[in-house]
């Protein structure tokens, strides 16, 4: 089954904490983010500076700098940040890794994987980062368990 690359995921919490810890007036730091989602530092900040290069986020340098969003990235679909990321040709690729599977020559488990890819990329499509950073401040989703 297509799971997203650690890259995403790590990117995708980032981008979550980010939309619920920082603004324009109070940005947010590469250690703070990196700290808060236990994940490598500089690792994190390669991953930020692409979503940064392709607006999706927003940063600014110098004192009291750091990353936020703004209303035009929170309005972004979360399949942003997985398609700056990763690329989305990975969601079109065989779960078993045969170079040929479609509705009309499928693998063993096609059928059984599709529903779940489609209402998986429905998801990230249709809901903006915005809309998943809401449910983590309704306390309704987590993005790390303490």
């Amino acid at each position: 089954m297509y799971m997203l690359s650690n890259s995403s995921k790590y990117a995708i919490n980032a981008v979550l904490y980010i939309a619920v810890n920082a603004s324009e007036n109070q940005k947010i730091g590469v250690k703070e983010v990196a700290d808060a989602i236990q994940i490598p530092s500089p690792f994190l900040a390669k991953l930020l500076q692409t979503l940064a290069k392709k607006n999706v986020i927003t940063s600014t340098k110098g004192p009291g700098g750091g990353f936020f969003l703004t209303e035009e990235n929170q309005k972004l679909p979360l399949m942003e940040v997985v398609e700056h990321i990763d690329g989305s040709e990975k969601f079109s690729m065989c779960v078993l890794g045969l170079k040929e599977c479609s509705e009309e020559s499928p693998c063993p488990i096609h059928h059984s994987v599709q529903p779940f890819k489609v209402s998986f990329l429905h998801e990230l499509r249709h809901n903006s980062i915005a809309s998943f950073a809401e449910k983590v401040k309704k306390g309704e989703t987590f993005l790390f368990i303490q």
